[in-house]
């Protein structure tokens, strides 16, 4: 530990990426993004960013973006809130709106990012059990807590959790927030945003990483009641006014215009996603029932750990997580049908 090291660097435990391989010819199935491209508007818009435009600032507040995710959404556009991919919304909450007394309430199996911004920012967190299936229980939350932060789709598992359940969360969680991370909500799940206006403790966060490909621009953004927008606005302006530049805001914006490509793009992954699931469960493999572009997987026969391996010396990358309760599974992400056939071709050797 270097002696010019802040007290707080040391005690950090930093979030650990999934591996982007600079090695080429790699079937790629570990970090979630979208196998195919963004809208072909999007590649428009950033062509059409003139030199005059990048010499001065962007937007501070990105209100055409925002209004175009307010249309969408049904609500003002003073109840969003956009970002620097979804990862640097979530740090802002962190900040703003999970900070309390009482402690932050998350699943022990979910986005292993959560616990690093509690380190950071001084939260007091605990983790609460999934049932022995995955799924998350409303009822094993304390009514008394500083806030909640559930993932759904969940990560790494995929699974989702219904509006009901999310309903129940927000009566039980009054006077405190709840977040809920709906980063793969797009494959399939039913959004939370149609209960912001009901409950003024929700915010939604979402990303246009996933179902939007738009992994390498850094989108991201919250919806809920206007105090909760202003709040994490007031922590934004105090750290960057800034933070998405004037290509990303465009090119998001012209995302949002082409809906066609959009949905087109979900329908794709999620037909992947099935026939995917259907091949793995033909080689033995048992895979949770998944919302996301990624699903989760467990054979009987050989460990995780040996697959991940075995996969990647056949040059396909997925996810394998050394964690408790989840150290026999693997996270497999949608590719193209080509990187799928891949993945089945390489497991049906492995598996003899």
């Amino acid at each position: 530990m270097s002696r010019y090291w802040s007290d707080v660097v040391g005690t950090l435990t930093p979030y650990v990426p999934g591996e982007q391989p600079q090695a080429g010819k790699l079937v790629k199935l570990n970090t979630n993004e979208c196998p195919y491209p963004p809208s072909p508007l999007v590649m428009q818009a950033i062509h059409s960013v003139s030199a005059d435009a990048l010499r001065l600032y962007p937007d501070p507040e990105s209100v055409a973006l925002r209004r175009a995710i307010a249309a969408r959404n049904g609500i003002p556009p003073e109840q969003v809130f956009v970002g620097n991919g979804s990862d640097e919304v979530l740090a802002l909450v962190f900040m703003a709106l999970l900070k309390h007394r009482l402690p932050l309430y998350f699943p022990d199996i979910s986005y292993s990012f959560y616990p690093v911004w509690a380190d950071l920012f001084g939260i007091e967190c605990i983790r609460v059990p999934v049932a022995n299936d995955f799924s998350i229980d409303p009822d094993a939350y304390p009514a008394a807590n500083g806030g909640v932060i559930i993932p759904n789709p969940n990560a790494p598992t995929g699974m989702l959790m219904r509006p009901a359940a999310i309903r129940r969360l927000l009566e039980r969680s009054a006077q405190s927030v709840v977040v809920i991370d709906e980063a793969y909500i797009d494959f399939g799940g039913d959004s939370a945003t149609s209960m912001i206006n009901e409950f003024d403790n929700l915010l939604v966060v979402q990303t246009l990483s996933k179902s939007r490909a738009l992994a390498g621009l850094r989108v991201g953004f919250a919806m809920g009641n206007e105090d909760l927008i202003e709040a994490l606005g007031r922590v934004k302006n105090s750290f960057n006014s800034y933070p998405l530049d004037v290509i990303s805001q465009r090119a998001a914006l012209a995302s949002f215009q082409d809906e066609d490509h959009f949905q087109q793009n979900c329908r794709r992954v999620i037909n992947s996603r099935d026939s995917l699931c259907s091949e793995l469960a033909k080689l033995g493999f048992e895979v949770l029932p998944s919302g996301a572009n990624f699903v989760f997987a467990t054979h009987p026969v050989i460990e995780a750990r040996q697959l991940f391996s075995k996969l990647r010396e056949k040059g396909i990358v997925v996810r394998y997580f050394d964690k408790p309760r989840i150290d026999n599974y693997l996270r497999i992400s949608i590719g193209t049908e080509e990187d799928n056939a891949a993945l089945v071709i390489a497991l049906r050797e492995l598996l003899g």
